[in-house]
C-alpha cells in the first residue's frame, strides 16, 4: 500500500503484477513470445506451463489491439502479466494497450535517455508522467475508483520496460537506466549483435562486453536487466542470469509449437515401416 500526498491510504491493485513483483524481489521472471495465437487460450497455456508473464509482438506480428486486448483480460484472469511488445513510441500504440487491460509494455528502439523519458512522460500518470486520464477498464476491473487512486494504482502496478536494440542504446545504458520511471533495461540480443555485423554470435568478447555494461548499468540505478533473443542456449541462459539477468523472454508460440512438431515428425520418420 501507499499514500497521497494528503495522507489518504491507497486502494490495491485489482491484478497482482505478477512479473513487476517477481523482479522487485530479485527472482527470474520468464516471459513468453506471443506472435502469430490471436486466442485468448494462449495465456491460459503460459500460465499452464509455468511462465510468469507473455508479451504481446504488436512490433513484428500482424495481431490487432482487438486481439491483444483480449489476450491481456484473460491474462489478467489467470495471474501472468500481459506485456505488450511495441513499435512507436508515440503515446497513442503504447497508452492504448494498457487501457485494454496490458500490465507492461516493451519499448522497442530506445536508442538514449530523452527517448527513454518520453516514454516514461506518456505512459506513466501525474505526477510522474502526462498520460491521458484513464476512468476504469480491464487493469482496475471495472471497478469506480477515484482519479488519484487510479494515477497511484496504475503508475505503480505497470511495468515500463526500455529495449535496446543498437550499439549506440548500449552506449547509452547507464544514462537510459538513470531515467526515472523505466523498471526494465532489456537488451534485444539478435538486434544488436545484427547492427555490429555478428548475427546471433553472443559470445563474441564484443557482444558480452555490452551484456556487462548493461548490466553494470542496472545494478547501479536499481532496475531490472532483461535479455531477449538468447533462446534454447541453456549454457549461455546460465551465465547472463549470473550476470544479473532477471527478465528473459523465451520462446514464442510459434517456436515452441515448431520444436514440438519437428521432433515428433523426425521420430515418426525414423521408424521402419
Amino acid at each position: 500500500m501507499g499514500q497521497t500526498g494528503v495522507g489518504t491510504v491507497m486502494a490495491k491493485p485489482v491484478f497482482e503484477n505478477r512479473a513487476k513483483k517477481r523482479l522487485a524481489a530479485g527472482e527470474l521472471t520468464l516471459c513468453m513470445g506471443v506472435n502469430q495465437m490471436r486466442s485468448p487460450d494462449v495465456a491460459l497455456i503460459a500460465a499452464a506451463c509455468g511462465f510468469d508473464a507473455i508479451f504481446i509482438d504488436l512490433e513484428h506480428a500482424p495481431t490487432s489491439l482487438e486481439s491483444a486486448a483480449a489476450i491481456c483480460v484473460s491474462a489478467l484472469s489467470v495471474g501472468i502479466t500481459p506485456i505488450a511488445r511495441v513499435a512507436s513510441k508515440h503515446a497513442h500504440d503504447s497508452a492504448r494497450i494498457l487501457d485494454a487491460g496490458g500490465q507492461g509494455v516493451m519499448v522497442a528502439h530506445i536508442d538514449n535517455a530523452e527517448e527513454a523519458r518520453a516514454i516514461v512522460n506518456t505512459l506513466r500518470f501525474p505526477p510522474i508522467g502526462h498520460r491521458s486520464a484513464y476512468g476504469t477498464g480491464p487493469a482496475l476491473g471495472y471497478r469506480p475508483i477515484p482519479q488519484g487512486e487510479v494515477n497511484f494504482i496504475l503508475n505503480e502496478n505497470e511495468l515500463l520496460i526500455a529495449m535496446l536494440e543498437t550499439p549506440e542504446a548500449i552506449e547509452n545504458a547507464e544514462a537510459i537506466a538513470a531515467v526515472p520511471g523505466i523498471d526494465v533495461v532489456h537488451i534485444g540480443s539478435l538486434d544488436v549483435t545484427n547492427e555490429m555485423g555478428i548475427p546471433a554470435d553472443y559470445r563474441n568478447p564484443r557482444m558480452w562486453a555490452n551484456f556487462e555494461r548493461v548490466a553494470k548499468a542496472c545494478r547501479a540505478n536499481g532496475k531490472a536487466m532483461g535479455v531477449g533473443g538468447a533462446r534454447g542456449d541453456f549454457g549461455l541462459q546460465k551465465d547472463l542470469i549470473a550476470l544479473g539477468v532477471r527478465y528473459m523472454t523465451t520462446g514464442s508460440d510459434v517456436s515452441y509449437l515448431m520444436a514440438a512438431a519437428r521432433s515428433e515428425v523426425a521420430s515418426l520418420r525414423n521408424l521402419k515401416i
